[in-house]
């Protein structure tokens, strides 16, 4: 454990205490939940820290969310990138959506457990919420193209942030042709997860930002 809260002190080394210790406990948590629910992949929970907490805080490398900024996590699965975020961030509003109500039940046990007080979990699609957001942000959830189609209608005009608002989401794999499947006159910026990190992980996977 001592490990895990060390690898991201690497990288993120003004972590107050309250956040590492909230940090600390994801271990323990989604080791328990997994064994009921397979919220993470069974040969991959010995990696939560390495790859699924530091990868979603990828993102606070990008951006720093404004106080008082909403964030939509679509897709949230068992709670990434939503929940290390909204540890990362507590001054910013997160809301986190699925469609597998075991799986929001899941993220619902992590903002009890944690006493994270900006996360609101709803087991709800996103083409049926009316709540609009400064970002979309997302991991692994489905193509490109999908993931604009569902995000920009929730996305707010009103700007705060120096980077537009927009789709923010983590990847991996054969990024180009997603990219071009976008509609023409779609603003895209890639960025390589293997700039912010050196972990051998990180290399073929990228953050894709696209403007609203």
């Amino acid at each position: 454990m001592k490990n895990d809260i060390e690898l991201l002190l690497k990288y993120f080394p003004k972590l107050t205490g309250q956040q590492q210790q909230q940090l600390a406990q994801l271990g323990p948590f989604y080791r328990e939940w997994n064994q009921k629910i397979n919220v993470i992949s069974r040969k991959d929970i010995d990696n939560l820290y390495a790859h699924h907490i530091l990868h979603s805080l990828a993102i606070a490398r990008l951006i720093h969310f404004a106080p008082g900024a909403e964030i939509l996590d679509l897709g949230t699965g068992g709670g990434f990138p939503g929940i290390p975020l909204a540890i990362f961030f507590p001054q910013v509003k997160f809301t986190l959506i699925d469609g597998t109500r075991k799986k929001v039940m899941v993220v619902e046990e992590a903002v009890n457990a944690l006493g994270l007080t900006n996360v609101r979990p709803r087991h709800i699609r996103a083409e049926e919420l009316k709540q609009k957001f400064d970002f979309v942000a997302s991991r692994a959830v489905a193509s490109l193209d999908k993931l604009v189609e569902w995000s920009f209608p929730r996305i707010k005009a009103k700007q705060q942030h120096a980077l537009p608002n927009g789709l923010i989401t983590l990847k991996g794999g054969d990024i180009e042709t997603e990219i071009k499947a976008l509609p023409r006159g779609a603003y895209t910026e890639v960025y390589a997860l293997s700039d912010f990190f050196e972990e051998q992980y990180y290399q073929e996977k990228y953050i894709i930002y696209v403007q609203h």
